[in-house]
């Protein structure tokens, strides 16, 4: 089914629920809404911040611990 037939599918389906089962369907779609404009932003800022030169000062410096300094190790 495409895109459209699942729209009008879904509208006929909402038509026949009553008004507050109506109202958790919206909210539910917005909820799952925000989720999407959330990864979209989290995968923007990861992009931006990978590609960035910001943090490259970073690669230069000296590692404060080894391996050798680990109480325990973990497999």
């Amino acid at each position: 089914m495409n895109k459209q037939a699942l729209i009008e599918n879904t509208i006929q389906t909402l038509n026949q629920l009553p008004a507050e089962k109506v109202d958790e369907v919206r909210d539910f779609a917005e909820y799952l809404l925000s989720k999407l404009d959330d990864s979209i932003i989290s995968e923007g800022v990861q992009l931006l911040s990978s590609s960035s030169s910001a943090f490259n000062y970073l690669n230069d410096e000296e590692d404060l611990y080894t391996v050798n300094d680990l109480k325990e190790k973990y497999k």
